[in-house]
């Protein structure tokens, strides 16, 4: 496409990043009460834990790959209900991890342990993120407690489609 340059691409990818946290805190607050306790079936992590595991997963494969830019790496499976609290994590999570890929992008530096480029670690943490987030809506269909796509259409697809 005309005019779009390698510093333009960076950027739309990390908002791209931006997004997707944006989207999964607009789920967030989309989880109807009691929605936090249900799972999509027994022994499955509940609609909470799976938010909680989100969070680690990111702070987790920071430390790992980019230690520099680590940030204490919390337990992985709570039941955390709090939805402030939860916001609150994954925004700092998603923005350490931000900082992670910029950083190694603009140092040079390949990924500690797992990936080829910090950009395969970004859209590694979209496609695990997006795979829990249509989980925690089949659990929450599952249980009788759905998100109808009108609800949650604006805080999803129309943050994706946005343009600025």
């Amino acid at each position: 496409m005309p005019g779009m340059h390698d510093s333009t691409l960076l950027e739309t990818l990390l908002d791209s990043w931006d997004r997707n946290n944006a989207i999964l805190v607009n789920l967030l607050r989309l989880v109807p009460e009691g929605g936090f306790e249900t799972s999509a079936a027994e022994g499955s992590p509940t609609v909470g834990q799976l938010f909680t595991h989100m969070h680690f997963v990111r702070l987790a494969f920071i430390s790992e790959n980019a230690p520099e830019f680590a940030k204490p790496v919390p337990d992985e499976w709570v039941a955390e209900r709090d939805v402030e609290r939860l916001a609150l994590m994954l925004n700092e999570s998603a923005a350490a991890l931000r900082e992670a890929v910029s950083g190694r992008l603009e140092s040079g530096l390949p990924m500690n342990q797992h990936y080829d480029h910090p950009i395969l670690f970004l859209q590694h943490m979209i496609w695990h993120e997006g795979y829990h987030h249509g989980q925690i809506k089949l659990a929450l269909k599952l249980t009788g407690q759905p998100i109808a796509d009108k609800q949650a259409g604006r805080g999803t697809w129309g943050v994706w489609m946005r343009k600025t």
